[in-house]
């Protein structure tokens, strides 16, 4: 498999990730009670770019190994996915 379609694939799951991630353990200022004038009260009370980054990072690499091995070493792709699919007719 080209490198350049690896990469690709790990950035779409990367950003894929993020958007799932972003949410786990966000304190909104108004459950901490310290609204920052200027802002909505659904806004972070801190946010904490290096540990969402980290996690992403951890979180989309185990689903990009994961999806490795299943296209490399066992041949599932695009390609096999109707024949795991259930036939209705």
């Amino acid at each position: 498999m080209p490198l350049l379609s690896i990469v690709a694939v790990y950035f779409i799951i990367w950003w894929l990730t993020l958007f799932l991630v972003l949410p786990f353990g966000l304190k909104t200022q108004g459950e901490a009670n310290e609204i920052v004038p200027g802002t909505v009260e659904s806004a972070p009370a801190r946010f904490r770019p290096l540990k969402v980054v980290a996690w992403t990072t951890l979180i989309a690499a185990l689903i990009h190994g994961c999806w490795y091995v299943a296209s490399v070493e066992f041949g599932i792709g695009i390609d096999s996915i109707p024949r795991f699919a259930p036939q209705f007719y």
